[in-house]
């Protein structure tokens, strides 16, 4: 790990610890998390983990710019991993069907699978979940299997139904409500992401793991799941 600080804004700083996408970064990026919201403390406005990088949001008006750039280093000096195993495991049944996931045909034909053997694939491993962003409670996860990645559609619909589970490239994630999407949508959980909505609680968090378990149409339904097809693409 080679971290460096860039200038985000006036009182923003991406600190960034690795160039590359992987599930090993977790472990240092939640512990780099932990070790800056505790020197920062009152003077913390906001800090977001991601796949390699924080954004750290301080008060201007309690820290000059080279003073919150002096607490980093400090904060991270001597940092070692977390367990990565202190993250929650979230079981999402999924219900993977032609009607709700329109492109597990594509998916598993770019993969050599069946469609049978493509649904057992994604859902034989932990995913990481390395960031949320695009919609509230949305989980970027992986990395999926590389016999799995697939492009983005070229054209991204207009209308993507909450719950949908899609891969795009070596991730994989949920649609947490209706919303236009341009992943390859494989499936559909009844899973509300997040477990206060008043507080606006997301389900998932980075450093979390999600592993998806593949159910029947009457087990969905009976979960009161939207059994409501997808729309054809644009």
């Amino acid at each position: 790990m080679e971290k460096s600080i860039e200038t985000a804004a006036m009182d923003a700083l991406m600190v960034r610890l690795f160039d590359a996408i992987d599930e090993a970064n977790m472990a240092w990026v939640i512990a780099a998390d932990q070790a800056l919201r505790n020197a920062f403390g009152s003077m913390l406005i906001d800090l977001v983990p991601s796949y390699t990088t924080l954004l750290l949001h301080y008060d201007c008006q309690q820290l000059t710019h080279s003073e919150a750039i002096q607490l980093i280093h400090k904060a991270l000096s001597g940092l070692a991993p977390v367990d990565t195993q202190a993250g929650e495991l979230h079981d999402i049944p999924v219900w993977y069907d032609e009607s709700v996931g329109p492109e597990l045909p594509l998916v598993a034909k770019r993969a050599g699978l069946s469609v049978k053997a493509l649904i057992e694939q994604h859902c034989n491993h932990d995913y990481c979940v390395f960031a949320l962003g695009f919609a509230p409670g949305y989980g970027f996860m992986g990395l999926v299997d590389e016999s799995l990645a697939t492009p983005r559609l070229k054209t991204p619909r207009r209308k993507v139904a909450a719950g949908s589970v899609g891969i795009a490239d070596r991730q994989t994630a949920i649609y947490p409500l209706l919303s236009p999407g341009g992943w390859n949508i494989l499936g559909r959980t009844n899973v509300p992401l997040f477990e206060n909505a008043k507080r606006g609680e997301p389900l998932f968090r980075p450093g979390d793991k999600v592993r998806f378990r593949a159910i029947s149409r009457e087990e969905f339904e009976a979960d009161g799941g939207d059994t409501t097809p997808m729309e054809e693409r644009p």
